[in-house]
Order: C-alpha cells, then sequence, then structure tokens
C-alpha cells in the first residue's frame, strides 16, 4: 500500500499508544530512531514521496505543476470569504481529488471560513471531550482507545487543514 499519509496517521496514533502503555521516553526515541531511517529509505525508493516533500513550502514556485492544488485550495479559501460563495457555487470542484484532499479548502471555499472555522472546532470539542471521558474510565484499555483515537481524528484533521494551508506536506488524507 502506497497510501503515506495513512501511515503517519496510524504511526503517531501508535506513539501516543506505546506511551500510555509504557510511559517510557527512550523506546519512543528508539522507535523514532528506527523509523526516520526508514522514511529515508523509502524515499530514496519511493520518488514520489520526495517530490511531495521537495513541493511543500514551495508550491508556488511550480503553481501549474508540483503545487497545483496547493496553490489552488489557498486561492479557493481566500475567494470563499467568511461566508462563502454558496453551495454547488465554487471552482474548487473542478481541481482533481478537492473533495477528499483538500475538504477543508473545498468548505471553506462554498461556506466560508466560519463554518469551516466551526467544523475544525467540533472535531477538536469531539477529540477533547475523548480525552475528558478517559479520565474517568474503568480501566488503562478504555484510556488508551479514547487517546488514541483522538489522536487519529486530530492528527488526520491537521494533516488535511495544513496540506490546504501549505503548512504541512499534503498527503492526500481526508478531512475526518
Amino acid at each position: 500500500m502506497n497510501d503515506f499519509g495513512t501511515a503517519l496517521i496510524f504511526f503517531v496514533a501508535f506513539l501516543v499508544i506505546a506511551y500510555l502503555r509504557s510511559g517510557d521516553f527512550a523506546t519512543l526515541a528508539l522507535i523514532c530512531t528506527g523509523t526516520g531511517i526508514a522514511g529515508v529509505l523509502a524515499m530514496r525508493f519511493r520518488p514520489y514521496l520526495k517530490r511531495r516533500f521537495s513541493a511543500w513550502r514551495h508550491i508556488w514556485e511550480d503553481p501549474l505543476g508540483t503545487g497545483f492544488q496547493q496553490t489552488r485550495a489557498m486561492m479557493c479559501i481566500a475567494s470563499g470569504g467568511l461566508f462563502g460563495l454558496g453551495a454547488g457555487c465554487g471552482w474548487l470542484k473542478y481541481v482533481a481529488a478537492a473533495d477528499t484532499d483538500l475538504v477543508f479548502a473545498f468548505v471553506s471555499e462554498e461556506w466560508g471560513l466560519i463554518i469551516a472555522g466551526t467544523a475544525l472546532a467540533a472535531l477538536v470539542i469531539v477529540a477533547l471531550f475523548a480525552v475528558k471521558c478517559a479520565g474517568n474510565a474503568r480501566s488503562s484499555y478504555f484510556v488508551i482507545a479514547a487517546c488514541g483515537t483522538a489522536t487519529l481524528l486530530l492528527f488526520q484533521t491537521m494533516l488535511n487543514v495544513g496540506g490546504s494551508l501549505d503548512l504541512l506536506p499534503l498527503t492526500g488524507v481526508t478531512f475526518p
């Protein structure tokens, strides 16, 4: 499976679960070191990963090539303004995979930054609620499950929004 974004989400959730289970930072450092070495090897054998990372923070240098999706996403976020253009009136729907990879930009353009911010706030509140409920859990299994789920939700959201705004490399993960 060549889905780097999903693998990254599961890896971050694994780190949180491993920490909650062991509480040992040395183990996490060893895991991250091994994963870093594997990441370097993956970039050597999977050139599309290297292209995605090289385009990150340089999308305006090639707006018709490697930066096409992200430049269009940022322009559409700006054109939507606070209240949006209206349902179905956006331009981003003509960009390939915008309805899955660039959902934050899609919502921002058609419904505005207020609704997009509300969607983000709703996801953060759900994740915080899961972590709050973990404090009252009956066993460590429920604590780990609640925190792992909150991590999956928040990290996937962060990758989608960060990728749309070129704050993070575009990984192609959906908005939860």
